[in-house]
């Protein structure tokens, strides 16, 4: 039986932002699998990084998004979008997030 090839065994970790783009649009792994024709174990490794995924699931993955290969994977680390919130020391749990103005439409001045 033939080994599956992870990340290690590639040389280069392929990092990406599945996890955050599946709960921004409330997908579960097994429909993000449907999606793409795989395995929901794989979307699982993919996001752990334990697996990188071919070319063509990469592009089948970008085009479910609706976004640019670069948008979703990576060579390097993603920043993390709440770097600013946070400080080193601070807990998740400390970080305010930033008001959001209400509406002024149909208000007149």
């Amino acid at each position: 039986m033939r080994k599956a090839r992870t990340s290690e065994d590639q040389g280069i970790r392929i990092h990406n932002r599945l996890a955050m783009l599946r709960a921004e649009r409330g997908w579960s792994r097994r429909e993000l699998a449907e999606a793409t024709g795989v395995n929901y174990q794989t979307i699982g490794y993919l996001e752990r990084g334990d697996y990188n995924p071919s070319l063509e699931l990469v592009f089948r993955i970008c085009g479910i998004f609706g976004l640019p290969v670069e948008a979703v994977f990576s060579p390097r680390p993603f920043p993390r979008l709440s770097g600013d919130a946070l400080t080193s020391g601070d807990s998740p749990a400390a970080a305010t997030p930033h008001a959001i103005p209400a509406s002024t439409e149909g208000n007149t001045p």
